[in-house]
């Protein structure tokens, strides 16, 4: 899995890069059917100079989808928790892909 993060008016942490990590894993577990070169992930951290807020946005390109999960939150550790409705999207693209192969991204 070819992975990407940036940071905007926000400096990296390591408690934040370790808690992505172990998502990482999560996802890698979920994604052992496709190819490691054809699966993209994208994530952004970003500050909202206005109130303060921390938001975190993920982008997983898939061979047949693109999935997206964004979250605000004051803290870091807290926007991370959209890569757990990112986990619960790619198991709900594999359950249909089992019942219709060839359609998961019609359902998309």
């Amino acid at each position: 899995m070819k992975l990407t993060i940036n940071y905007k008016h926000v400096e990296s942490h390591k408690s934040v890069e370790t808690e992505v990590a172990r998502h990482v894993a999560k996802l890698e577990k979920l994604l052992q059917s496709y190819s490691p070169d054809l699966v993209q992930l994208h994530g952004a951290f970003s500050k909202t100079p206005r109130t303060e807020e921390t938001s975190f946005t993920l982008n997983l390109s898939l061979p047949t989808a693109t999935l997206h999960a964004h979250r605000n939150a004051a803290r870091h550790r807290h926007g991370l928790h959209c890569a757990n409705q990112l986990q619960e999207s790619l198991q709900r693209v594999g359950r249909a892909s089992e019942k219709t192969p060839g359609q998961v991204a019609q359902r998309l």
